[in-house]
């Protein structure tokens, strides 16, 4: 069932042109060089250290690795992180 909803709402966003972030729950990541990204749609802070930050979402985690990280804003859904980004990465959801 669930396999059949992501499906219909693929095609939906592919038919009607809408925002495949706002359909289906992805996040949207902005990046401004190395200096800034800022992360809408997820759903919450898992870790956050100086040198690493874990956030949840709705299918998997979102790992941003560098130093001397600040966040700058922080709200239920969305997240502005200042510092030297090295490494973005997207961990799936384990499957049951």
């Amino acid at each position: 069932m669930a396999k059949w909803k992501h499906n219909l709402k693929s095609w939906l966003t592919r038919r009607l042109e809408l925002p495949a972030d706002a359909v289906m729950d992805l996040p949207r990541i902005t990046m401004v060089g190395q200096l800034h990204i800022y992360i809408e749609n997820h759903q919450g802070v898992l870790k956050f250290s100086n040198d690493e930050v874990r956030l949840l979402l709705k299918n998997g985690q979102l790992v941003i690795k560098g130093s001397d990280f600040m966040l700058k804003t922080i709200l239920p859904e969305e997240i502005l992180l200042e510092g030297k980004i090295e490494h973005v990465s997207y961990l799936d959801k384990p499957k049951n």
